[in-house]
């Protein structure tokens, strides 16, 4: 097993491995409860959605484990089951079925261009620069996300965002446990984000902020009403409206599970000479997972940037994610106990994991202003668009434009320029 894992080469051990992958499994398990609420809107069941949604995490955390060696955990993006629901079901009015049979056949051409090594190239040729902004930036949103859902950070009117209430006894909460985080990982102590969330998670059950759980073990909701309904609607999709939503999830999709990839593997320092190793089979179990779960009844996955928290604490290898799918195999008959995990007990994780990616950004070339303005737009979007792919997609417009006009067109790869005009185009016709 350990060399399986190439335990040796990357200098961890089983109790690293293991802990990494709770540590990221209670920081995306909020994903068992919150798509099945988002998806359920456009009229599926939202019991078989719990259970596909676990099904998709096991499988498809299970192939990039195995396939890639790599530590990252996957499961229904919670960018895309919102587009799912509330631009193409609700807004567009496309039945749900039709809508995942898109998402099908999405993930078919998603697997078809990760087996010709399409999406292993655009990602090597991204530059070493953009590469460095896309992990920073994603720790930024990483870090928003961790505020907003610790109520630090709220909608306002008047300035867009503001500080929240911090009388709140949720928000002081998520105050405690960033703070006990916080003294454990200054004093060296390895698991220190994870015990920080159970530390969290017992205050917040003491102090009533936190219900406790009535039973143990729970029935596994019936799939029926999802399985396989994408087969039955396959004849459905030739139209130029649901072609329209195909290319989206295509384009979000890519791009996520890029900007995922990119972060991690910098973050656990797997890339070597700006190449990431095993891209290609990483991008295949993506795509996999995406057909899979599609199958079972769920919108498109992704691998999760919260993955960085079982990096943080030790993850280096696919073991971290073979742990992440067991664990969501148990959470299959533990339902209740998920009750616990509420986005208060996870936003000190995400703070302080954002912080640590935010430090990829001191790689940037900060003398050359081609550089420094792609890459500062890169990072500043993804927070404020909330969308790691649109942040991705401004820095690849204003780059070859910035390498153009000091006549260094040579140096950008071919396909960055194909990816600015698509970028481009998608813009201006989403």
């Amino acid at each position: 097993m350990k060399t399986f894992f190439q335990f040796a080469e990357r200098g961890t051990t089983y109790r690293r491995e293991t802990l990494a992958g709770v540590t990221t499994f209670l920081s995306m398990a909020y994903i068992l409860v919150v798509n099945p609420i988002i998806l359920s809107q456009a009229g599926m069941d939202k019991g078989a959605l719990f259970t596909a949604t676990a099904l998709s995490a096991i499988v498809g955390s299970l192939l990039i484990g195995l396939l890639a060696n790599f530590p990252i955990g996957i499961a229904p993006s919670m960018g895309l089951n919102s587009f799912f629901t509330f631009s193409v079901c609700i807004g567009m009015g496309v039945p749900w079925e039709i809508a995942l049979t898109g998402v099908f056949i999405a993930g078919i051409i998603f697997m078809i261009l990760s087996v010709m090594k399409i999406r292993e190239k655009i990602i090597n040729v991204i530059p070493q620069d953009l590469k460095f902004a896309i992990a920073g930036g994603i720790g930024f949103f990483v870090a928003f996300i961790g505020f907003k859902n610790a109520g630090l950070v709220v909608s306002n009117p008047e300035t867009f965002v503001s500080i929240g209430n911090l009388s709140s006894p949720t928000t002081l909460l998520a105050v405690f446990g960033f703070i006990i985080t916080l003294m454990m990982l200054v004093k060296g102590i390895r698991g220190g984000i994870f015990y920080g969330m159970v530390a969290t998670t017992i205050i917040g059950m003491i102090g009533g902020k936190i219900d406790v759980p009535h039973s143990v073990i729970g029935k596994v909701p019936s799939l029926e009403p999802t399985f396989g309904v994408v087969f039955t609607h396959l004849g459905d999709i030739f139209t130029v409206e649901i072609m329209a939503v195909i290319f989206t999830f295509l384009f979000v999709a890519f791009f996520d599970t890029a900007g995922a990839l990119i972060a991690v593997a910098s973050q656990a320092g797997i890339m070597k000479d700006n190449q990431i190793p095993n891209a290609g089979r990483a991008l295949l179990a993506d795509s996999a997972s995406g057909v899979a779960g599609a199958i079972f009844g769920t919108s498109t996955t992704a691998s999760f940037v919260e993955s960085s928290a079982g990096v943080a604490v030790g993850g280096r290898t696919g073991f971290t994610s073979v742990v992440i799918a067991f664990c969501f195999s148990i959470a299959l008959f533990f339902s209740p106990i998920l009750s616990v995990i509420t986005p208060e007990v996870t936003a000190p994780a995400l703070i302080i994991v954002g912080a640590l990616m935010a430090t990829e950004v001191r790689h940037i070339n900060w003398n050359r202003l081609e550089v420094v303005i792609p890459s500062f737009v890169t990072i500043i979007m993804m927070p404020l668009t909330f969308s790691v792919a649109t942040g991705i997609a401004l820095g690849f417009i204003l780059y070859p434009f910035a390498m153009i006009s000091l006549k260094k067109w040579k140096e950008v790869h071919p396909i960055m320029y194909i990816l600015c005009g698509l970028f481009i185009i998608y813009f201006a016709f989403s």
